[in-house]
């Protein structure tokens, strides 16, 4: 059975690996802070958001809808999913308590703990559907709204009838009735499980003693120290059982992992109404984005910000407004320590939190979809890297090339600046020209001004250029605007002001 809520024709695969640039992805985007406030302390649905966010990206506009149509159903009957959410945590962990007893693999054992499980989960699919009658026209979206309709049709009174009258019969009141035919060397073979006879009342048991009725059957007893008897008797047992035990143990599983599904499924949207909540706390603004489709190339936010930046800093942060429809190509350059990372971020993370069907941290946000987001940035010194900075940065870049498909969105911080700014450039221009050429998006930052002055002047693809601003006095307001690129960075000011401002400082005390 499917749960229907993060894809309308199958059921999200949870064991599915990870994305080979995930953990590049989580540490350039910061997006530890992210999970963190979706979780919750709750480790399994830290486990299940970084899933849907690193393993896959939402390929089309419909399917993006269609996620972000659930979550405003769990915004709006957030009780419900509460209550639904917790219920599947109860089920699962009351199942682990159900033990198997003595002989854990024989077929008498199974059988016995399956019989055992089925009717705690009938209990609790008659909890469920409780919930559904309850709640069931609360819901409008079309993920809730196929599941509630399954659950409706599949969890009827009569379905819990006849399972109820199963599972009475196979606790074997009466003792367990089995057939077998006789095959070489008179040993046997077919095993057969037969339902009991109906039971007879006293009455009848009295009439058939006065009249000494023949018994439809014949009995022998065994000797109570008669041990191989016993084995023996055992084997029988087992042999008849088998089938049944397998079957019905095939039953529990199959209920258990929609069970299973259900709540890795629903602990997504959990993890949305967690960030929900610690935004709301902070103040921080937030919208549903509106999807476009691959090949648009849409780019347009009003103050988007760094989310795992304002998480961090607990308080709401400036945000950028830009529009780059049919832009290929985002270079950005300007004043150190102006913004400029902490836009590249956010742009990274408004994407993918876009195509897992997540509102984004903006006001207003609109994007085309992407096959993929990829990020390149300059990293740290490594005592432990066996060659130069300049090499490993090539060796990122070609292991990325393997990875990236076209339409995929790539993400630039500061690469190639490890070498001269000739050879960077030169290096950088060439792979982004073949990105482009591939329909890739690309959005770079870079103090480099001869890679950005040759992609203001000979960039094959569309490209708007932005620039992190100073004013007169070396403040930063942290914001972008467009701007072809300068030939300084400005980092005079925050030299004035770290080193020697604090050393007068110093002197002065």
């Amino acid at each position: 059975m499917k749960a229907y809520l993060l894809h309308a024709d199958r059921n999200f695969d949870f064991r599915a690996d990870a994305r080979t640039n995930a953990d590049a992805l989580t540490q350039d985007l910061e997006l530890e802070t992210l999970f963190d406030a979706m979780a919750g302390n709750d480790q399994f649905i830290d486990g299940v958001v970084r899933r849907v966010l690193l393993t896959s990206l939402q390929t089309s506009v419909e399917e993006v809808r269609y996620r972000q149509d659930i979550f405003m159903d769990c915004q709006a009957c957030r009780s419900a999913v509460t209550q639904l959410y917790k219920l599947t945590i109860e089920t699962l962990e009351r199942e682990k308590k159900v033990h198997y007893g003595l002989f854990r693999d024989s077929p008498e054992t199974v059988l016995n703990r399956s019989v055992e499980v089925l009717n705690l989960y009938v209990e609790m699919q008659r909890r469920l559907r409780a919930l559904v009658d309850q709640h069931g026209n609360s819901f409008h979206s079309e993920g809730f709204r196929a599941m509630f309709a399954v659950l409706r049709k599949e969890l009827n009174e009569e379905y819990f009838k006849v399972i109820e009258k199963h599972l009475q019969r196979l606790k074997f009141w009466g003792g367990i009735l089995i057939s077998a035919e006789l095959g070489d060397g008179n040993k046997g073979r077919n095993y057969t499980l037969r339902a009991p006879p109906p039971s007879r009342n006293w009455f009848q048991e009295i009439i058939d003693w006065l009249f000494r009725k023949r018994p439809e059957s014949y009995t022998f007893s065994i000797h109570p120290r008669d041990e191989a008897g016993f084995r023996a008797l055992s084997r029988l047992r087992d042999s008849g059982l088998a089938i049944a035990a397998q079957a019905v143990a095939e039953s529990a599983s199959h209920v258990m992992s929609f069970f299973t599904t259900l709540r890795a499924e629903l602990a997504f949207y959990m993890g949305c109404l967690n960030l929900d909540d610690r935004l709301k706390e902070l103040n921080c603004q937030y919208c549903l984005p509106e999807p476009r489709p691959i090949s648009e190339y849409k780019f347009s936010c009003r103050e988007l910000y760094d989310i795992c930046l304002a998480l961090q800093m607990k308080k709401a942060i400036a945000g950028n407004t830009i529009g780059a429809s049919e832009k290929h190509l985002t270079v950005v350059t300007g004043a150190n320590q102006g913004g400029k990372s902490t836009f590249l971020r956010s742009a990274g993370q408004a994407q993918l939190m876009m195509q897992a069907g997540m509102f984004v941290a903006a006001s207003i946000f609109s994007a085309n979809i992407v096959s993929g987001v990829f990020t390149h940035y300059k990293r740290e010194e490594d005592s432990s890297m066996s060659s130069g900075k300049f090499d490993e940065e090539l060796s990122r870049m070609s292991a990325l090339v393997d990875q990236i498909r076209p339409h995929s969105l790539v993400l630039f911080n500061e690469s190639f600046a490890s070498t001269n700014e000739r050879e960077g450039s030169e290096i950088a221009r060439q792979i982004i020209d073949a990105l482009l050429k591939h329909d890739s998006k690309v959005v770079l930052v870079t103090h480099m001004f001869e890679l950005a002055e040759s992609l203001r002047t000979g960039a094959e693809r569309p490209a708007i250029f932005l620039r992190a601003e100073r004013d007169e006095n070396g403040r930063r307001d942290f914001r972008l605007v467009e701007g072809v690129p300068l030939t300084t960075s400005f980092g005079e000011d925050l030299y004035q002001k770290i080193f020697v401002d604090e050393a007068s400082k110093a002197n002065v005390s």
